[in-house]
């Protein structure tokens, strides 16, 4: 991992967290349009930078395009099923195989525009940093390599569930009273179990049914375009 990239990861890993505590604490959560669209754009930086240096390659894009509508799709078609959605899976099949700019870009993306049909609020800047750092950490060279045996993979998924969670009730915690306390976490993360459980378990089934059909097509583009990470 070059030193560009490490330095874009670490951006998106400390400079959302900022961006959303500046929503939070500066702008009361009532520009949340400006944080989700700021967040977007440094999601987007790295891909900027490819058109800057003339080494983009459109393909990437239209990839990441596919995956994000197919995460928007499944979330709206399994939207009567609450916490029973394939957004996550798509997230994570985007980080493995193109990369944790990409996982975090689909999973940032895909939080937004779904949004438009569910409805935008202060909860959709955390949502796309939720679903983006589970993409993110999907990609990380280590990480990638260990989803590709199942047992890691189911183990990541009901992960990135919990970790779902977790980071929403922080959202859900700021929203009560603007201030963040422990003991209103600690209820919010108990009284978030049963969502968390059947968050995680849809996890690890759309990973299981999407996994080896997304995944050879995307395996494909890998060495028939160069386009996404090798293993």
């Amino acid at each position: 991992m070059n030193v560009r990239k490490k330095s874009h990861l670490l951006l998106l890993a400390v400079g959302v967290p900022v961006l959303l505590a500046m929503g939070v604490s500066l702008l009361n959560d009532r520009r949340y349009h400006l944080i989700s669209a700021a967040i977007v754009i440094l999601a987007c930086l790295p891909f900027f930078r490819l058109y800057e240096a003339k080494k983009a390659d459109t393909r990437i894009l239209v990839v990441i395009a596919i995956m994000t509508a197919l995460s928007v799709v499944g979330r709206f078609i399994f939207a009567p099923i609450p916490g029973f959605k394939p957004v996550t899976a798509m997230v994570i099949l985007s980080g493995m195989y193109l990369g944790s700019e990409a996982g975090f870009l689909t999973g940032a993306l895909s939080a937004v525009i779904s949004n438009m049909f569910f409805g935008q609020g202060p909860w959709t800047p955390f949502q796309m940093f939720s679903w983006g750092m589970i993409g993110l950490i999907a990609g990380l060279p280590l990480i990638r390599r260990l989803l590709r045996r199942k047992i890691w993979l189911v183990i990541y998924a009901v992960f990135s569930g919990m970790l779902y969670s977790l980071l929403m009730d922080i959202w859900s915690t700021l929203s009560m009273d603007m201030g963040f306390n422990w003991g209103r976490y600690l209820v919010k993360m108990i009284s978030a179990l049963p969502f968390t459980a059947v968050y995680a378990l849809s996890n690890v089934v759309f990973l299981l049914l999407t996994r080896r059909p997304l995944g050879e097509k995307l395996e494909r583009l890998q060495v028939k375009y160069g386009i996404g990470c090798q293993t």
